[in-house]
């Protein structure tokens, strides 16, 4: 008989209450989330976008103002997806038990899992529609097609919300979390294209940048804000679904050994 922790997830529309649930919760402090998941990014597009685009003026025909805006909006999906997806739901699966009290209720825990990555993309996408709202009044990405970039912030907050749930699943303690943020997101913030073009890099690097989720994204986003159309959507879609799909599987598998073992 196969090991049920391997099998593929089960899903019901019992995550449903679930998400609903996360939502209730989140909007009693709906304010200074939204305020504190848009004051990063809002300080990097001031002090590197009027302090470096001081200096640097364009790139290939890019205000800098305006190549920044359109990247760091994906960087901002993937920080609050994750910190979602890692602090918070770290918080209902050990500290305060949540999860223990959900599995009590007839529920499974791919259900639970489900509403958590679901959870933390919507969270990320109203983080993500906020910035969106500082780039119109900055005159950045007022055309009709700025209505396809929401679908994408979605998909990578799903994306980032699937691998955060990965590292939640091995995580002992909230100390864990600072390996993650510090040797996997930082480095590919810099090497996705969100301060600069991803061709500065050495040549092997460049290559092997293609495959990261952020970079991705950024290469989907940014067209899009700016009034063009992404180069290579196929290939990039593909490697959002790969990472959302696969890392939400290992979560699966991880969190089921941590919790029903």
């Amino acid at each position: 008989m196969a090991d049920p922790v391997y099998r593929l997830p089960q899903f019901t529309l019992r995550f449903v209450p679930i998400w609903r649930r996360n939502f209730m919760v989140w909007k009693k402090l709906a304010k200074a989330s939204v305020l504190g998941n848009i004051a990063d990014p809002l300080i990097t597009l001031i002090a590197f976008g009027y302090g470096l685009g001081g200096l640097l003026k364009s790139i290939d025909g890019i205000p800098y103002l305006h190549y920044l805006a359109s990247g760091s909006i994906c960087m901002s999906i993937m920080m609050a997806a994750s910190f979602e997806a890692l602090y918070s739901a770290f918080s209902r699966m050990h500290v305060q038990k949540t999860w223990e009290a959900l599995m009590n209720a007839p529920l499974s825990l791919d259900d639970v899992l489900l509403a958590e990555a679901l959870w933390a993309a919507t969270k990320s996408l109203f983080s993500g529609v906020a910035i969106l709202a500082v780039i119109f009044a900055l005159g950045i990405g007022l055309h009709p097609a700025i209505v396809l970039v929401l679908p994408l912030l979605f998909l990578t907050g799903m994306c980032f919300s699937a691998i955060g749930l990965v590292i939640n699943a091995l995580a002992r303690g909230y100390d864990f979390f600072t390996y993650y943020f510090t040797l996997v997101l930082t480095p590919m913030i810099f090497l996705s294209g969100v301060y600069y073009p991803v061709t500065q890099l050495p040549h092997w690097l460049e290559r092997l940048s293609q495959y990261l989720p952020l970079r991705a994204a950024v290469e989907l986003v940014r067209p899009l804000i700016l009034g063009g159309w992404p180069d290579r959507i196929a290939f990039n879609l593909l490697i959002l679904l790969f990472y959302s799909v696969g890392a939400f599987y290992l979560a699966a598998i991880l969190t089921r050994r941590r919790l029903l073992n």
